[in-house]
């Protein structure tokens, strides 16, 4: 008995076409014929079986509408009426582009739709120009295999294609390819919860990913609705931005005669599924994607508030992920009805970044005062293709269980991985099932494991409630204590100040001056008088504007613990901004207990600015887990130090000796 093709090697045959296109092509542009003729070539197997009944079919209909006729024919929801095929084509060198575009224009709307994304007619003219086509199509032609792999395995092999295009055209992998066990993880933690309901009868899901790429993240959730209820109906819904990906995921759908819609385009300018809700949704979006070019349309919506998708906020332009986070809350099923669950892929920055009632800070508070989050769980470095960063999943719900109402759960999964054998990219390290199966278990048992501290995972796992994220960022003010003094420094400031440059006083009151070089007061008014008085007895003018005085001033005061201390005209006293700081108050704790108790011991002097407090939340994961490991003691690495210079000593001695 013979084992099924590997996908591995098929990927690695089709990729072999590259020696032909090597010269006539730069590197960069190897998907560009590669893929569609991939595409086109596993349209090919799979049509072999129904090939000539759709041709004898397409020749005895005389009625115009044929489509659904032709389907029914074909056994599959498209078709081709051409009498071209891979085999023709290639056995006519000197009609290959005549019959392979007659071929491509054989086929019924849906894929000629998808087709047309990959600009497929300029490269039958280049390759023809270039003398290849012949040689390429005929290389297709004899991938025999195309037709037993199962459309899981061929959504392996474009995966590890686009993957090594984006590699060699330094593009970023990441945005079309997600490892599989991290898929499987995050398939895992976003249904175990609802793996009970799921069992049961006449189940109807709608998943979506807004960020789909090629679609391994809908395959694989509807694979695990499948092993849970294989009576279930699923319904795949997606978005995507780039036209091959778009096109190899839609026509992946057509294959599997896949349920449900992907649609083409930018999730957060053209939302593809506007006005529609869904049972669960799960996405990798790219890490820091810029949304510039959308712009105006995202800060359109913003304005609508939350009659939009983005009326929690906005964060910076160099980094959408809450954009697409918010664009999937808005497409939850109210609670009245199913409600929803979804997990993101992140890397560290939505965590933290931004200050408090930034854009950041305030979708943050706004998820968690809705008491949307449900968990997050850190996963290991290096597990992607693309980067070596630290990447967390984010897994919200608005039908929490009650033992997680107000509650957040965190599980450190950075230790659960295995060395890969051979890196791929930046990806060297993965996560195996038993793995998966003990983060998965963690989290589903998150609350009894972190109340058990004698729980072998207890370390791992820490429930917070959905405040303890928020704080009151206080501004705290000291003082302004000045003493004014008169120097060659002060003198040369005066005279660049801008604020005196169009006074024509500035050079004599400077002359005036250089008679007190050396003078300190402790008091503006004893100051003020000794300046005034030496301005007069030289036949100087004192400014007498607002804008001069402060140009004088700030250059005859210095800041002096010992001097006085400033007020306004009012007697209220002016802060230093040189001193001011600030304090992050948990969000429960009162202002002026936390005040009197972590501050004034410190700075007697010290007032808090009401006027500037401001409420932020932050989920600060790695210092919840930090351990404090101690240096290693003085004596120990003394003597590791010791041996290896004797053993520097002894290679020395054998290479002069």
């Amino acid at each position: 008995m013979t084992s099924g093709p590997s996908h591995t090697k098929m990927a690695a045959d089709i990729w072999s076409v590259a020696d032909l296109l090597r010269g006539d092509y730069k590197r960069h542009e190897y998907g560009g014929v590669i893929l569609p003729f991939t595409l086109l070539r596993r349209l090919d197997a799979v049509m072999a079986p129904t090939r000539q009944a759709v041709r004898d079919r397409d020749a005895a209909l005389t009625v115009q509408n044929k489509q659904k006729v032709l389907e029914l024919a074909a056994k599959l929801p498209f078709y081709n009426t051409s009498l071209q095929d891979f085999s023709t084509i290639a056995s006519d060198p000197q009609n290959v582009a005549k019959n392979l575009r007659d071929y491509i224009n054989g086929f019924s709307p849906n894929v000629r739709t998808i087709l047309s994304r990959f600009d497929l007619d300029n490269e039958i003219t280049r390759l023809a120009g270039a003398k290849i086509l012949y040689a390429v199509v005929g290389e297709f032609a004899t991938m025999r295999d195309l037709d037993r792999l199962s459309n899981h395995d061929m959504g392996y092999v474009f995966e590890h294609l686009i993957r090594k295009f984006a590699e060699d055209s330094n593009e970023t992998a990441g945005e079309h390819f997600t490892p599989r066990e991290v898929i499987k993880l995050m398939v895992n933690l976003l249904i175990a919860p609802d793996k009970d309901a799921l069992a049961a009868d006449g189940q109807v899901i709608n998943v979506l990913d807004p960020a789909c790429g090629t679609g391994g993240m809908l395959t694989a959730a509807e694979e695990h609705i499948k092993s849970l209820n294989p009576n279930a109906t699923v319904y795949l819904f997606g978005q995507e931005l780039n036209a091959e990906s778009w096109a190899i995921c839609q026509a992946d759908m057509l294959m599997r005669e896949q349920r449900g819609t992907i649609h083409f385009g930018n999730s957060f300018s053209d939302d593809g599924h506007r006005g529609r809700a869904f049972d669960y949704m799960l996405a990798n979006p790219p890490f820091g994607v810029e949304w510039k070019k959308v712009k105006a349309a995202v800060e359109a919506e913003a304005e609508l508030g939350h009659a939009g998708r983005f009326g929690a906020g906005l964060p910076r332009i160099n980094d959408g992920s809450f954009l697409f986070l918010q664009h999937m809350l808005d497409k939850m099923d109210p609670v009245e009805g199913k409600g929803s669950r979804l997990a993101i892929v992140f890397n560290g920055s939505p965590l933290f970044t931004g200050a408090a009632e930034s854009g950041e800070s305030k979708i943050r508070q706004w998820i968690l005062e809705n008491d949307w989050l449900e968990g997050i769980v850190a996963l290991p470095d290096q597990l992607f293709y693309n980067t070596g960063i630290s990447t967390y999943f984010w897994i919200l719900s608005n039908r929490k269980p009650d033992e997680l109402r107000g509650k957040v759960i965190l599980l450190d999964a950075r230790d659960q991985w295995e060395k890969m054998r051979k890196s791929l990219g930046d990806k060297r390290k993965q996560i195996t099932d038993m793995q998966i199966k003990h983060i998965t278990e963690l989290y589903v048992d998150a609350v009894k494991v972190a109340a058990d501290a004698g729980h072998p995972g207890h370390a791992k796992v820490k429930v917070f409630g959905t405040r303890d994220f928020g704080y009151h960022r206080i501004t705290v003010e000291r003082p302004l204590k000045l003493r004014f003094e008169i120097t060659e420094d002060t003198l040369t400031a005066l005279g660049s100040a801008k604020a005196l440059a169009k006074w024509d006083g500035r050079d004599a009151l400077v002359e005036a001056l250089r008679g007190v070089i050396g003078s300190i007061w402790w008091t503006k008014k004893e100051a003020t008088n000794a300046l005034h008085q030496a301005a007069v007895d030289l036949g100087a003018r004192w400014p007498s504007t607002t804008t001069l005085l402060k140009a004088v001033w700030g250059a005859v005061a210095v800041s002096d613990p010992e001097g006085e201390v400033q007020m306004d005209k009012d007697g209220t006293v002016l802060p230093d901004p040189d001193l001011r700081d600030y304090e992050n108050i948990p969000l429960d704790e009162d202002i002026e207990e936390y005040f009197a108790r972590e501050v004034i011991p410190h700075v007697p002097d010290a007032w808090i600015d009401h006027e500037k407090t401001k409420v932020g939340y932050e989920i600060p994961f790695t210092r919840h887990f930090y351990v404090y490991i101690p240096p290693r003691p003085l004596d120990e690495i003394d003597a590791e130090l010791r041996e290896l210079e004797m053993q520097i000593q002894k290679l020395l001695g054998e290479v002069t000796g």
